[in-house]
């Protein structure tokens, strides 16, 4: 069975508990990073879905270009077989790509997220 943590920051996430159920994944949603990284260090998930949250000249100006870099930076050390799966709002897209500069994604889906198509994302191998 494959396991996947899911980071929920804001209310955009989309709830696919029941898509995962039906594809036989085990599922964690978690809604701070700090317990993600936890969790990490115990289990490494096969699949991680986050939110990118550009970081607008606040605490992430500087090292960090999002709310996730740490956590993928975590990802690659604990768990650096795990797919890392991107949502992001709209307003987001143009700068996408200063994180795909850092790191190699499996996937990024802009919402609304579609669940067909996030369902193959899930399902390539």
């Amino acid at each position: 069975m494959n396991t996947l943590f899911s980071l929920v920051e804001s209310p955009f996430h989309p709830d696919f508990t029941v898509l995962y159920q039906k594809l036989g994944i085990a599922a964690q949603r978690f809604d701070s990073a700090r317990n993600l990284h936890r969790a990490l260090q115990k289990q490494p998930p096969d699949f991680f879905v986050g939110e990118f949250i550009y970081g607008w000249g606040n605490n992430y100006a500087g090292a960090n270009v999002s709310n996730l870099d740490v956590t993928i930076r975590t990802l690659q050390r604990f768990a650096p077989q795990a797919k890392v799966i991107v949502f992001m709002h709209p307003r987001e897209e143009e700068h996408i790509g200063k994180l795909l500069e850092l790191f190699s994604l499996h996937a990024v889906l802009s919402y609304p997220v579609n669940e067909h198509q996030f369902e193959a994302i899930l399902a390539q191998q």
